[in-house]
């Protein structure tokens, strides 16, 4: 990888590392809860058969059981959206997808599916135990398959230490098309662009407005002034008598020469064209878009009825983070407004001096150039050219 992109692969000690840490507590009260159901199995004999309570096995268990599986939804859904679980940020790594961007769901969970098949055959075996209630055998054989299990997790984890390509990817992380960066001793590709890194505007600070005299007010006003003083001046031109009680600061109000554009145009042809800068917007995926009418930004954007003319910018996303319909975007007042569509996880504006600020659903938002718009887990910079 070129090195202008300052990506730093993973050390495969700093990804068991996380492994670790995400998953140390929820082994510990699986193990802890099914070691105390099997310790309260109790047995009696009946009608000369031996009959087993499993009852404190089956709720003990079945705690431990729905307890690990909800943590594993809520890491797979937090790393599918950020590429960080709480073992990933303490040891400073970012699992991504192939281009750089979160993860996804899907990959998440392919590679906890490959790391974890060992344990999940431990689970397995546990599960055959109990239905057959081959008690006699529960530590034979689940101390090696949990050992076993174990073993196979430590070494996926470890795997990318023996890829070739500067150890980007271990097994699983071939399996799922996934790639893990570390963030501390290098970028941050998620929030940063991606593979292909961010993108620089050279922002144009615009001069402020300024009142400036319209060009035909004033050369009717410089005509006026010539025909009054020539009216002055002209000693056959009969000049009506002076009355005195009339108040001072009362005079006739003359058309304005702009009042009559809609029938008379000008021509400017002696003067040089205005250039207006346009605003852009440049998104993390790396495309630049210039804005010439109201856009749409979302998963899969739709316009209500009546917005038939807007343009419709579609961006990925593979972790679901944004809405289908996520931001509409409506140049003006020499910025952007942009009005949050009542998305499902909101929007945010950073400033130029890095402060943020969260959009409300449905209220138009003045952004100025220099600033970035965050929707879901992506995001675009705001700039002109």
């Amino acid at each position: 990888m070129p090195n202008k992109l300052e990506l730093v692969p993973a050390d495969p000690g700093k990804r068991l590392g996380a492994a670790v840490l995400d998953w140390l507590a929820p082994a510990v009260i699986f193990t802890v809860t099914l070691a105390a159901g099997f310790a309260g199995v109790t047995r009696r004999q009946s009608a000369g058969f031996i009959v087993y309570d499993t009852s404190s096995l089956v709720l003990l268990g079945g705690i431990g059981a729905g307890l690990t599986l909800a943590y594993m939804v809520v890491l797979a859904i937090i790393e599918g959206r950020s590429g960080a679980t709480p073992g990933n940020r303490l040891m400073g790594i970012r699992s991504t997808d192939p281009d750089g961007f979160a993860p996804g769901g899907g990959a998440v969970f392919l590679r906890g599916l490959i790391t974890g098949a060992g344990i999940l055959l431990a689970v397995i075996a546990a599960a055959v135990l109990v239905i057959f209630q081959w008690f006699g055998a529960a530590l034979p054989v689940l101390a090696p398959a949990v050992l076993l299990g174990t073993g196979w997790a430590v070494l996926v984890a470890l795997s990318s230490a023996w890829d070739r390509n500067g150890k980007l990817r271990g097994w699983h992380d071939t399996a799922a098309k996934t790639l893990v960066f570390d963030v501390k001793a290098g970028r941050n590709p998620v929030t940063t662009g991606g593979i292909q890194g961010p993108y620089s505007f050279a922002p144009l600070d615009l001069p402020p407005v300024q009142q400036v005299a319209s060009p035909l007010a004033a050369a009717a006003g410089a005509a006026a002034a010539a025909a009054g003083a020539a009216a002055v001046h002209n000693p056959n031109q009969w000049q009506p008598p002076a009355v005195s009680h009339a108040p001072a600061a009362v005079v006739a109000a003359a058309p304005h020469p702009d009042d009559d554009l809609d029938r008379t145009r000008v021509r400017g042809d002696s003067q040089a064209p205005v250039t207006v800068a346009m605003l852009r917007i440049r998104l993390d995926d790396g495309r630049d878009i210039g804005l010439d009418r109201a856009v749409l930004i979302g998963r899969n954007p739709s316009g209500h009825p009546g917005e038939e003319s807007v343009q419709l910018i579609p961006v990925a996303d593979p972790g679901r983070s944004i809405s289908k319909t996520h931001l509409q975007l409506l140049a003006g007042n020499g910025g952007v407004w942009v009005t949050d569509r009542n998305s499902t996880n909101g929007s945010a504006v950073t400033t130029a001096d890095g402060l943020r600020t969260a959009l409300a659903p449905g209220e138009p938002t003045l952004v100025s150039p220099g600033s970035t718009v965050h929707f879901g887990d992506r995001s675009f910079y705001l700039g002109q050219a």
